[in-house]
């Protein structure tokens, strides 16, 4: 491989823009074999020096090419001094680092190309590709046929007058106007500044398509791969990328992106599988107080410091720390009387004949420790 300037070879390994990467050179940041290097001319062959950028090994990346629906009040940088949400934030579930492609306002939304290929973006956002960008604009006021032309011709701007544009009605709504605006320039807040020189403030800002790459299909703050024939046409029309690649495979488990949309209510999502029986789930809480808990073993039944157990299960089966009966009301034993001991006219006696039964030599269900504990047959004799 031939030598190729350095700021090239930063920019190809997804390092930041080329022109990022000759400030990082020329502030002294970039090392090559051991040396600190600050000419921008300097060339190095990636495949036999060692690069370095603060002291991190360079190493070439596999290019990535993604468009973002860009949500409002978010800024379209990496990084933002004020501490306001950011585009890296929504790109974190990308598995190679990426930096935008150009520059969207914080209050506006749309089409926002991200990648890691440095000639990629210099040559989609360079003035001499002209790039187009599509809006859809809403202002403020009715705008006549000879305002859009104004727009379409070119408006004075503090920094010389706008490009020709293309300028399209679309709808009057309330006192507002609704139109569609394609520009091949890349000026701070363009259209905003537009609209005020003109008398018709920008109410609502959003970016449809870029170089003819659109945003449809994915929600705000959904991302996807541009496709191998997007990525064809942009070479054709704008020269880059160099090379035309696949995109790469959808995100494992546990990244979510506009490939893999989330799990409809009511079904289990593929990133979690189901539990195998008999193993606790992480998600299942812990048992309340009273109900056994096969991680912790059962104190005596005929303590004092645990709550009385209430119904569950057959009678027979039942332990001596149950005081109500799962029939409700009546004791085992109590010959037709409730808990309040108070006889109830036309009850059927407790038992079978009002006799009796147990179901064990420990005593009857209520039985407390330290009585005298009795068992009688099916004829009320005692054994």
């Amino acid at each position: 491989m031939a030598s190729v300037r350095l700021q090239k070879v930063l920019a190809h390994a997804g390092i930041s823009s080329r022109r990022a990467a000759e400030e990082l050179i020329a502030r002294g940041r970039v090392r090559v074999d051991g040396r600190v290097v600050t000419e921008l001319g300097t060339k190095v062959n990636p495949r036999v020096n060692r690069l370095e950028v603060d002291g991190q090994r360079v190493i070439a990346e596999s290019p990535v090419y993604i468009v973002l629906h860009k949500p409002r009040g978010v800024v379209s940088t990496m990084n933002d001094p004020e501490g306001r949400p950011s585009v890296r934030e929504l790109f974190a579930t990308v598995s190679t680092r990426v930096f935008p492609v150009g520059r969207l306002d914080f209050n506006t939304s749309g089409v926002l190309l991200a990648t890691n290929d440095g000639d990629f973006a210099e040559g989609l956002a360079h003035p001499r590709r002209a790039a187009p960008k599509k809006y859809v604009v809403k202002v403020n006021g009715e705008m006549k046929p000879e305002d859009l032309d104004l727009w379409r011709r070119g408006v004075e701007l503090e920094d010389g007058k706008t490009l020709p544009a293309k300028a399209k009605l679309l709808r009057y709504e309330g006192g507002k106007t609704w139109f569609e605006l394609t520009i091949t320039e890349g000026r701070n807040q363009q259209v905003r500044r537009m609209g005020e020189v003109t008398g018709f403030r920008v109410m609502r800002l959003a970016r449809l398509a870029f170089a003819g790459v659109t945003s449809e299909g994915l929600r705000p703050g959904q991302w996807r791969y541009l496709t191998a024939d997007e990525l064809a046409t942009l070479k054709k029309e704008y020269g880059v990328p160099k090379r035309v690649v696949s995109p790469p495979p959808p995100a494992p488990p546990g990244r979510r992106s506009a490939e893999r949309p989330p799990a409809p209510p009511g079904r289990r999502s593929p990133e979690r599988p189901p539990a195998p029986p008999g193993r606790r789930s992480a998600e299942r809480p812990p048992a309340p107080p009273g109900r056994r808990s096969p991680e912790r073993p059962v104190s005596d039944p005929r303590s004092s410091d645990r709550r009385p157990r209430y119904g569950g299960g057959a009678p027979a089966r039942r332990d001596i720390a149950t005081r109500e009966d799962w029939g409700g009301g009546v004791r085992r034993g109590s010959s037709g009387e409730r808990d309040e001991d108070r006889p109830v006219p036309g009850a059927r006696p407790a038992g079978r004949g009002g006799r009796t039964r147990t179901t064990g030599t420990g005593g009857g269900i209520g039985a407390q420790e330290g009585a005298v504990y009795r068992v009688r047959g099916r004829r009320g004799s005692s054994t």
